[in-house]
């Protein structure tokens, strides 16, 4: 039995914040302008969490602590180790773009991303409504600040108000769904709502019922799912490439977290209403991403609406989850995510590393012809596209595999055809980038690449690499997922 203040079990939070502070500290005595000190600490603190929760991860460390309010399970360790990944590759394809666009002239940018992967953790480690709303809230306000960072550009601030008011939109759909649940079952502790609909005392039955509306369009939002889409692609074309990089990555898995704690730990009781609303905001997501993909003429606008339409496939999988029977569905969808953050890691990358001083890499028409001027570069891209088309033997082909292997298994025969032809429609998108990298004339004026640092050469070498080898050899990480739901969501 867990104490009820078990510090051992929050002690990656407990040392991100320490780290956090200390480094904020290290900034502002640091004069360098490239904020080398800065930037080296952040991936010193990221390297120490990754140790400290694999630890915890192989020592079986369980349970709840902080009367509940925070919980420690598999599912929350792997999702967090990703998150730690995700966070440093981030910084390290972001360091010379925002060195270049005077985004370091004070370290910000490095104490608001770990700020805001401490939110993240907080949701993800969340065994309660209250700190499923305060890591929210920690994530959110951090991104705000990102987002903003360009104090001078104009489209950045605009992003950065639309997400900050749409943002808190959402959060007030949560807010007035967990409300709803709590006059509903009169508990905001996860396990304990559960256990409330279980038995069937739950006192008003049809705000029970309008409480998980609200929960739904509020996840959908954090995730980006029609019709709760319209803030993705102004964001991501609004926002430094830098600063986009960091919203399409760790916080989208810790909005997944959030999705499985509510629905699928606190909630389940009551799949037969909302894996419903799941599958008609997976259909919409697939259809409009896609289609809406293809007219776009700006690359970060393009993988905006990619994206969405990779949400409808993780919505999917949500769809398609029996609780009490095995992880399926729910496993196939947490997997789907990690691959989906590991390949948009590899594209916006390659945004941030074709951009230079003075010139930002953001239209289809800027990679004419790159295989000629950076064979390395293209190839990266190209495994990249063909990954998100779901070509095989790259892992974007297993992760769709086995969202539509889960659908079938349940009956949904007519939801993995749709999901199949709408991949088929997306998969024109993707392979318009592969033509004009490989079989169109540079423009004109597109000049030599920048060279890129041999770190960065070496991470983005790594990205593609396991988009190859996740593919042949998935068994490890699909394994790591479907016993991470089964141990933590499915007891």
């Amino acid at each position: 039995m867990q104490s009820h203040f078990d510090f051992a079990l929050a002690l990656p939070e407990i040392l991100l914040l320490i780290f956090g502070l200390a480094i904020l500290l290290i900034d502002v005595l640091s004069k360098h302008p490239e904020r080398k000190t800065t930037f080296c600490a952040t991936l010193l603190a990221l390297a120490v969490l990754f140790v400290v929760t694999l630890i915890q991860w192989k020592n079986g460390t369980h349970g709840k602590t902080f009367d509940g309010l925070y919980e420690a399970d598999p599912l929350a360790h792997l999702i967090k180790l990703v998150s730690y990944v995700a966070v440093a590759v981030t910084r390290i394809y972001g360091r010379y773009y925002a060195q270049a666009r005077d985004m370091l002239k004070s370290g910000e940018l490095y104490v608001l991303t770990l700020f805001a992967l401490l939110g993240q953790m907080v949701m993800i480690s969340a065994g309660n409504m209250l700190s499923v709303y305060l890591g929210l809230e920690l994530m959110s306000l951090p991104l705000y600040a990102l987002i903003a960072l360009r104090r001078d550009d104009a489209t950045a601030t605009e992003a950065s108000m639309k997400y900050f008011v749409l943002g808190s939109l959402a959060s007030g759909f949560l807010l007035y769904g967990m409300s709803m649940v709590y006059g509903a079952t009169g508990h905001l502790d996860l396990a304990e709502i559960a256990a409330v609909i279980q038995s069937g005392h739950a006192a008003h039955q049809m705000a029970l019922v309008f409480g998980i509306v609200f929960l739904v369009a509020g996840l959908a939002f954090k995730l980006g799912a029609v019709p709760f889409h319209m803030w993705v692609p102004d964001v991501y074309q609004g926002s430094p490439t830098a600063v986009t990089l960091i919203l399409g990555a760790a916080p989208k898995l810790a909005a997944f977290a959030i999705t499985l704690r509510l629905l699928v730990e606190g909630l389940h009781g009551l799949a037969v209403d909302w894996q419903p609303m799941l599958m008609i905001l997976a259909v919409l997501s697939l259809a409009i991403g896609n289609l809406t993909a293809i007219v776009q003429s700006n690359f970060k606008r393009m993988l905006a609406y990619s994206t969405i339409s990779h949400m409808g496939f993780v919505l999917l999988g949500l769809s398609a989850g029996v609780v009490g029977a095995s992880a399926g569905g729910y496993g196939a969808s947490l997997f789907y995510m990690i691959v989906y953050v590991l390949t948009t890691l590899g594209t916006f990358g390659m945004v941030l590393v074709l951009s230079r001083q003075g010139f930002e890499c953001e239209e289809i028409e800027d990679l004419k012809g790159l295989n000629r001027r950076s064979p390395w570069r293209a190839l990266i891209l190209l495994l990249l596209m063909f990954s998100l088309a779901g070509i095989p033997p790259l892992v974007g082909f297993y992760a769709k595999l086995v969202v539509l292997q889960a659908l079938i298994q349940q009956g949904q025969v007519a939801l993995a055809v749709i999901a199949v032809i709408f991949s088929l429609i997306g998969a024109f998108y993707y392979l318009r980038v592969v033509k004009v990298m490989y079989f169109d004339d540079p423009v004109e004026d597109a000049g030599a690449v920048a060279p890129v640092p041999c770190g960065v050469r070496g991470v983005m070498s790594i990205n593609g690499l396991l988009i190859i080898l996740l593919g042949i050899l998935p068994g490890g990480l699909m394994a790591a997922c479907m016993q991470a739901i089964q141990v933590s969501l499915l007891h």
